[in-house]
């Protein structure tokens, strides 16, 4: 089962969500207690709805894009609040991708930069050594 063919009035367990997220039960766990994630629950088991889904396809994506948690739960907290208006969200997701884009490229500039002086010292390495070698001829 993936988390995109399930029904949206499906409740998923703790392994089904693990599943179709490939995440751990101790991430789940930890979404929850951080209260980004709020399962229903029957006793000690969880049971997730779409609305969880839903949240844990945004945190996850906005995890890969470098969003710290702070971050995605006000996004979320944004949302919930404005009952699905969706311009404040989405001009406060637009400003925070724009600013984690401008971060991202400055690393990739930075390690660019590391890449190519690593090389040199590389190069600069196996000239010695090679002088190294001819001279013990």
């Amino acid at each position: 089962m993936t988390a995109d063919t399930t029904n949206r009035d499906d409740h998923l367990t703790i392994r089904q969500m693990c599943d179709a997220f490939d995440v751990t039960p101790r991430t789940l766990r930890f979404y929850e207690a951080k209260e980004l994630l709020s399962p229903l629950r029957r006793g000690t088991a969880r049971f997730y709805t779409y609305r969880d889904r839903a949240r844990l396809k945004l945190i996850l994506r906005g995890k890969r894009f470098g969003f710290s948690l702070e971050d995605i739960r006000q996004l979320l907290d944004m949302y919930d609040r404005d009952g699905g208006q969706q311009e404040a969200q989405l001009r406060r997701t637009y400003d925070l991708a724009r600013d984690r884009l401008a971060q991202m490229e400055r690393q990739r500039a930075e390690l660019d930069e590391a890449i190519a002086d690593l090389k040199d010292q590389i190069a600069w390495g196996e000239s010695v050594l090679s002088a190294f070698r001819k001279a013990a001829e």
